[in-house]
Order: structure tokens, then sequence, then C-alpha cells
């Protein structure tokens, strides 16, 4: 019977580990473009535009 490689289970949990984090971070930063900045909810809201960015 061969022996479990434990070193190839524990390289393949790291990269498992490692591509979550970044799934993670790159969630988070669109979030961050998608959102206002923070204390920044009582700003006055902007004109809406068209799609030239000329005022309505």
């Amino acid at each position: 019977m061969a022996t479990p490689n434990y070193g190839y289970e524990k390289r393949q949990k790291e990269l498992a580990k490692k591509k979550k984090k970044e799934e993670k971070l790159k969630e988070k930063a669109q979030r961050k473009v998608g959102d206002s900045a923070p204390g920044d909810d009582h700003a006055e809201p902007t004109a809406p535009t068209d799609e030239s960015g000329q005022p309505v």
C-alpha cells in the first residue's frame, strides 16, 4: 500500500486558501469601487446625466 503524500495535501490546501483569499480581495475591491467613500453618507446627490455626461 502506498504511503500518504502529506506534502502534496498541504500544498493543495495552501493553494485553495490562496485562491479563496484572492477572490475575497477582488470582491472587496469591486464593492469599494461601487460604493461611495466611507463617511460620505451625507453628501449631496449629483444631478443625473445622459450618456454623453450632459445634465438632463
